[in-house]
Parts: C-alpha cells; structure tokens; sequence
C-alpha cells in the first residue's frame, strides 16, 4: 500500500465543534512534517446565551454529532483519530471517558487521543504531581465534571475557575491578557500543576511561557492531546515553543 504524497508518516482525523476556530490553528502549528491534521467539524450551531442551566445540555447535544463527524472523516482513511473537543471526555468521570472512546474507536475502526486522558498521560509524564488547579471556558456544572474525572484518576483539584463564554464562539474571543490572570489565581504553593481545558481556548503558547515563570508544568489540553496523538503513534519528535511536554516527554 502506498503512502499519502504529504503524510506520509500518519494521516490524523481530528473531531472538532463547527464553532471552534482554535484546534485547527493550534494542531497544524504543532504539526511535523509528514503528518497531517483532516479537521472533521461536529455540526454545532452557535448558541449565544449559554448558561450553567443549558451548558451540560448543548455540550451533550454537540456529542450526539460526533459519529456523523467520525464517518465523514473516515472516507479519507486516516490512519488515527484525535479528539478537538475537551468537555465531554470529562462526562461521567472515568468511566463516561473509556465509554466516549470506546464508542468512537468501535464506530471508526482505529484509535483516538481525547482530551481527558490526555491530560492524564501529560500529568504522569511529568510525574510528581497530586494536586492540580484548572481553567476552563465552561461553566461551574461543567467544571464540576472535569474535577470528577481527575478524582477518579487519582489528582486533586485545589482550585478551578470557570471562565463562563457566553457563546461558543466567544470562547475563542477570550483574550490572553485574561488567561494570563485566571493562571496567576489558580497558582499557588499547594499547587504541583495547572492544567487548562476547553479546546476553543487559545493557551497553547502563554502555557509554554506559564511554565517559565510559574516554574511548574502549565498543560494546555490541545497541546497535551496533539503530544498524546503523536506519541501513541511512535513520533517522537521534539516540537519546540509549545512546552516542556513536547520537548522533553
């Protein structure tokens, strides 16, 4: 069988909400040469007035989506799937994570990083980490779900700021400068990492330089959910400007 002309090392579906104009950008800048990103979007249409009352329920609405997503994806014939979207790999804790990649993986025939236990592997690479404080764009019921997960899988959360878009694009409209606040809240003594969610959130560079001077590992789940992409598909290869994980894990 021969090889794609440009990824010619790995063809990467990746599974994103129609709304999101961030993982694209962000996936194709961390992106080595013979790798390509296929972007699948997951029909979403823009609410403009989300709220903790109908946060869960628009989230799980853009779930329902993504096998669509998945099968027009497939008709390309990536070799592996990764998940641009974060909040409902964090659903139902562990479990609700294994049971949304699992559903994925049975529908599509290969396998998929999600952000969830990307964010996992990322912290056990680092290694030495308990307790953990995270942004989000999300809302508090939503954020109570991402504690849940990482309960599960052993962290706590000391803090976590929910940052509350009023609209799903609005997400991506967040401005660093905000980012860069919420991060110097969250830091702290009894913190060992800061971790920040939501793929619409653009911090995969203000995390690489959080990492400098918060001296602590500063994950931003786009970034840790590409390196987990590129890892379990054995590229190793050292990405520089995106953080340590790409560098040195």
């Amino acid at each position: 069988m021969g090889h794609d002309a440009q990824g010619y090392r790995k063809l990467f579906g990746v599974l994103g909400p129609s709304t999101n104009t961030i993982v694209q950008p962000d996936f194709d800048d961390m992106r080595p040469h013979g790798v390509t990103n296929h972007y699948s979007r997951i029909y979403t249409p823009n609410s403009r007035a989300v709220s903790d009352e109908t946060f869960m329920a628009a989230t799980q609405k853009i779930s329902q989506g993504v096998i669509d997503a998945v099968r027009s994806v497939m008709t390309c014939e990536p070799d592996y799937l990764v998940m641009g979207m974060s909040a409902i790999t964090f659903y139902g804790g562990a479990a609700g994570a294994d049971a949304f990649q699992s559903m994925v993986e049975k529908e599509s025939g290969v396998s998929i990083s999600i952000g969830s236990h990307s964010c996992t592997a990322a912290l056990k690479a680092y290694g030495g980490i308990r307790r953990i404080a995270f942004l989000s764009p999300y809302y508090p019921v939503a954020n109570a779900e991402v504690r849940g997960y990482f309960a599960d899988m052993g962290y706590e959360t000391v803090r976590d700021v929910p940052m509350r878009a009023s609209s799903w694009t609005g997400i991506a409209q967040i401005p660093t400068s905000r980012c860069r606040e919420v991060l110097r809240e969250l830091d702290g003594p009894d913190v060992d990492a800061i971790i920040q969610v939501g793929t619409n959130l653009s911090m995969v560079r203000l995390a690489a330089e959080a990492e400098g001077w918060l001296g602590k590992p500063v994950i931003a789940i786009n970034t840790a959910t590409y390196w987990h992409a590129l890892r379990a598909n054995g590229i190793t290869d050292r990405i520089e400007g995106f953080g340590r994980l790409l560098t040195d894990h």
